[in-house]
């Protein structure tokens, strides 16, 4: 198994028993690639919920850039849902997975296809 193979089971795991969400593997998988060589990083695998400038960066680079959204008050309130789904205290917060579950909150699973 290569190194980004266990990157996807280690994310697939939170989903399942961090998130209470069963993953779609294929758009799991295709979301990590996504990520580029960041999932190999220890700080930029990572999303620091606790940082605004942090979740300023998710919402203008993934959601607005990558997914092509709209700016709006929705997208941070999408993004506090995430986290709080994921749990506030949850130290590593992967981000491919928060991407994932945003990718799946916003229905724009074909901008993987």
């Amino acid at each position: 198994m290569g190194k980004r193979d266990a990157l996807i089971a280690k994310y697939a795991e939170d989903l399942k028993n961090k998130c209470g969400i069963e993953p779609d593997m294929d758009l799991l998988t295709k979301v990590t690639i996504g990520c580029g060589p960041a999932i190999y990083n220890d700080d930029a695998s990572t999303v620091a919920s606790s940082q605004p400038e942090e979740l300023e960066t998710v919402k203008n680079n993934f959601l607005i850039k990558k997914l092509g959204l709209s700016d709006g008050p929705e997208l941070m309130s999408a993004i506090d849902a995430v986290i709080e789904t994921y749990g506030k205290s949850e130290r590593n917060k992967y981000r491919a997975v928060v991407y994932y579950m945003l990718t799946k909150h916003f229905g724009k699973e074909a901008q993987y296809l």
